[in-house]
């Protein structure tokens, strides 16, 4: 008895030694971090979705297969806590221990039972998935592409010996006769291990054995979690509390300072030559941008969803975190442990160990993969820029950085709520506003936006060109004007659908419905300008808020006597308008031109009456989609018109794929790997429609090239046509008035 004990108090007390260290290593590592405003807001909503997410396993089980798994694995972590605590009172206190009250209760034994069971057989469920996918063997094609295989097989193995000696200790102890739960058939997993062992007095000896066994493997396991990727068991709660609340995956952060403070960049009195924008070393990330790099499970599902990396892009939204984590941690002893702040030199292989590449010039920090690493904790490590090429040493690749199209795929498969885009945006930040490094051709695009205020460099008149030819007036808002009663909306034409000739006819066709609906609406014409979208993905805040102040600036100078509601057939308008210009003051109602045609269906006002006998399939915008959750109302727009037949491409709504043009990609050059927009027509073209349809002019131009090209090389159909959805209703609506 006393040698049970000595041996069970010096395991608990040396795990808690090795682990508390480690532990209070990552708290204080974390909590260096700047601030991070507004995290801890809205409690409820916050433990609601908490809740959802950790306890409902809400993100997990959108992967059937896996996510059940993973459900019942973590169900049966938290049920099986308890005959941790029964080992614990066989060790310390008696043989025959049990939890008081409820701790002889058949039905506790039976779930017990059931889920070690379930537990085996999703950790079975795992190694399959594991072995099918073999980084080794598909190489990108696989989600652990990169990921530490090693130590999840480690884990895997653990856990496994953690229920064996579980049900091993069960068994001996109903032989023994120190079972809670007696010789009963409800712990049925527990009394087949019963058989299986005989019922020789051998068993009391093995009770012990395997009561040793059992809290020294919890703890040895306890151990490896701190110290490996599974630490994610007790940060991915915390992370998922303390995640941005906006409705779907809602607006960037403001630029703020290390006080939290969000930086004015009209303000230039308040900015000096030491204020930092964006992110330029680890130090500049927020705690919450440290917690959810220790958060990371190396799951894969961010990088098997993102359209770059899909496309042979050096981008992994998994591998991006992992780098950050990783420099991270090789840093910390200088951020946390007190030791001196090296000079600065340059870095050699000899200083930080072997470093590689992917065979084309960018790297990751990944063993596994074939992909170099640059390891260990040394001044070099220090002096590593956050952002570089290979001959540099950096952590992020430049071309890593820039592949990124801010789809927001990442984000919404992450089942830990990494937020992903935040930090290559701030990345990005610091690149354009403190290093002046971007790719070339976007530095047309921002000088076109900051001298002409649209990214094409068209003059201003240009913006009212699409009205000539209707056969109806278009009414014109002018700043610090009174509202007319009668408008309901005010159309946000966008520059793409005022300047972009393709766009020109989802703007037409748009303005038309309203007209055949007898909804008065009004433009703002020339004194519309760019809403700032892609230069805030881009990188350049200044741009951003110097449009979006003057777009704000515009719009609240309209007098008014009832709501400004504003209508958007672009989706970035709508993001920007709705989402991103609160930040500065622009409070308004706005809807998406979809929303609103759906809605006139609805309400009578528009009737499709004559067929468009075609086959349709359906391209989310991520903009519409996935950051504001609008998927329904353009289904039911072309839902509505008769014998218009839709098919849903495979990789559709919340897992639609990206068509290239977000992140100011649209304005870059696509150079590395297969174009995006030719990947996602090819597999609209699968379902051979007649008709690809989207909701926003970036998608629809992106589309059409591709299409055009896949004409071009015979591979498509000449009849095919990337049409919005504004225009395959028009064709009902008006062959119907004609």
């Amino acid at each position: 008895m006393a040698l049970r004990i000595t041996l069970t108090l010096l395991m608990t007390l040396a795990t808690m030694a090795i682990a508390g260290k480690r532990v209070l290593w990552l708290v204080t590592l974390i909590r260096s971090g700047q601030k991070a405003p507004g995290r801890g807001h809205e409690p409820k909503p916050r433990a609601v979705n908490d809740a959802e997410e950790v306890l409902g396993q809400k993100k997990l089980l959108k992967w059937s297969v896996p996510g059940l798994a993973h459900f019942f694995v973590f169900w049966g972590f938290l049920i099986l806590n308890l005959t941790i605590l029964e080992a614990y009172g066989a060790l310390l206190i008696n043989r025959d221990f049990h939890i008081p009250l409820v701790g002889k209760w058949r039905a506790l034994g039976f779930f017990e039972d059931f889920f070690a069971v379930a537990v085996l057989l999703g950790l079975a469920t795992f190694a399959v998935l594991r072995y099918r996918n073999q980084p080794e063997r598909k190489k990108r094609d696989s989600r652990f592409y990169g990921s530490h295989t090693g130590p999840a097989w480690l884990i895997l193995f653990m856990i496994s010996m953690v229920i064996v000696t579980l049900l091993l200790l069960r068994g001996a102890q109903m032989n023994a006769d120190q079972f809670p739960f007696g010789h009963s058939k409800w712990t049925f997993a527990s009394y087949l291990v019963a058989k299986a062992l005989g019922s020789g007095a051998y068993n009391t000896g093995l009770a012990t054995i395997f009561l040793l066994a059992q809290v020294a493997v919890v703890l040895t396991f306890l151990v490896i979690v701190t110290y490996s990727k599974h630490l994610h068991i007790a940060t991915a709660p915390i992370n998922v509390y303390f995640k941005r609340l906006p409705k779907a995956l809602g607006p960037l952060l403001p630029v703020t300072d290390p006080t939290g403070k969000i930086i004015d960049f009209m303000d230039v009195e308040n900015l000096s030559e030491d204020t930092v924008f964006g992110k330029g070393k680890i130090e500049d990330f927020t705690w919450k941008g440290y917690l959810d790099f220790a958060t990371c499970t190396e799951c894969g599902r961010c990088q098997s969803q993102c359209p770059a990396w899909f496309t042979g892009k050096p981008l992994s939204p998994k591998l991006v975190i992992m780098d950050l984590r990783d420099h991270l941690f090789a840093k910390a002893p200088y951020l946390i442990g007190g030791k001196a702040v090296p000079d600065e030199g340059a870095i050699t292989v000899g200083d930080t160990g072997e470093v590689g590449g992917d065979g084309e010039g960018h790297h990751h920090g990944v063993d596994e993969s074939g992909f170099g690493r640059v390891t260990g904790t040394n001044p070099a490590q220090y002096n590593r820029p956050l952002v570089g090429d290979a001959a540099s040493f950096g952590v992020i690749d430049p071309d890593v950085l820039w592949s990124c199209t801010t789809c927001g795929a990442c984000v919404e498969q992450c089942p830990v709520d990494i937020e992903h885009i935040d930090h290559i945006v701030d990345m990005r930040r610091y690149q354009v506003l403190i290093e002046s490094s971007f790719p070339s051709e976007a530095g047309t695009m921002l000088r076109n936006l900051e001298n002409r205020g649209n990214p094409w460099g068209l003059p201003d008149k240009a913006r009212e060109e699409w009205t000539q030819g209707l056969d109806f007036e278009v009414q014109r808002i002018s700043p610090g004007e009174q509202l007319p009663a009668n408008v309901e909306y005010l159309y946000w034409v966008g520059c793409a659908g005022a300047l972009e000739d393709r766009a020109k006819r989802t703007t037409r066709a748009f303005a038309e419905l309203l007209n055949v609906a007898g909804v008065e609406f009004a433009i703002l014409g020339s004194n519309e300008t760019c809403t700032g979208d892609s230069a805030r993905r881009l990188g350049n805040e200044f741009v951003y808020q110097m449009l979006a102040a003057q777009n704000v600036e515009v719009l609240n100078s309209i007098e008014r006597s009832h709501p400004l509601k504003i209508v958007a057939t672009c989706p970035h308008c709508f993001n920007t308008i709705a989402n991103e210009y609160p930040q500065i003051g622009g409070h308004y109602e706005v809807i998406h031109h979809t929303q609103l045609l759906a809605k006139l269906i609805e309400d009578g006002r528009l009737t499709p009456v004559e067929s468009v006998d075609k086959n349709v399939t359906y391209h989310d915008p991520c903009y519409l989609g996935r950051h504001n959750k609008v998927y329904t109302p353009p289904r039911d727009v072309l839902g509505s018109i008769p014998q218009l037949t839709s098919k849903e491409m495979h990789r559709c709504k919340d897992r639609g794929f990206c068509c290239g043009a977000g992140g100011a990609r649209f304005w870059m050059e696509e150079k590395i790997g297969k174009r995006i927009n030719v990947e996602r027509t090819e597999e609209a073209l699968g379902l051979d429609p007649d008709l690809i349809s989207t909701a926003c002019p970036f998608c629809m131009v992106m589309l059409s090239d591709a299409v055009t090209a896949k004409q071009t090389d015979g591979t498509a159909k000449e009849h095919v046509q990337v049409l919005d959805v504004a225009q395959i209703l028009q064709q009902s609506i008006r062959a119907a008035a004609q």
